[in-house]
């Protein structure tokens, strides 16, 4: 059974698409607009490989209806790089070299724009926090968190600003 048509503000553009009663975001954004971002892991919220920015806040989008978020700007993974330049945050987990499996990437990324965007200057300790309900089985935990407190520094003293490169 369809919900009808269900208007979505992502990454700065307005998508209409018809999606089944009670249709996850996630499966929306996955499925319906082909990004990928957004990884399936629990299907509970707990694990949050599917977190997106709704309005600037951290969600987990395999818990949030899709019919229910119409009106809200949505970001993913995806529409953090402006232009093909990646977000300062995608950057320096890059440089740090954070990734393994990569799929917990998403969340940890999502994350760590949401509490660079609420503080400036994050502590290690803020940085293990906020990261802590993101779950990775790689064991690359110290290189997240260099890499949240390095793009931290790049934004917070001007190296970097979002959309620009170092």
């Amino acid at each position: 059974m369809t919900c009808g048509a269900v208007t979505l503000s992502v990454n700065q553009r307005t998508h209409v698409v018809s999606a089944a009663a009670g249709a996850s975001l996630m499966h929306v954004l996955r499925n319906d607009l082909g990004l990928n971002g957004p990884k399936y892991g629990c299907g509970l919220g707990e694990c949050g490989a599917c977190t997106v920015l709704v309005e600037g806040v951290a969600a987990r989008s395999c818990v949030i209806p899709a019919a229910g978020i119409t009106g809200r700007e949505i970001t993913t993974l995806e529409g953090l790089a402006d232009e093909g330049v990646l977000h300062p945050v995608q950057q320096a987990f890059i440089d740090a070299q954070a990734a393994q499996c990569g799929y917990c990437l998403n969340g940890m990324i999502m994350m760590a724009v949401a509490l660079i965007s609420r503080n400036a200057n994050p502590s290690e300790v803020d940085v293990r926090r906020e990261l802590s309900a993101n779950l990775c089985r790689c064991g690359t935990h110290l290189e997240i968190i260099h890499a949240v407190l390095l793009a931290a520094g790049r934004m917070r003293d001007g190296h970097m600003r979002a959309g620009a490169q170092a």
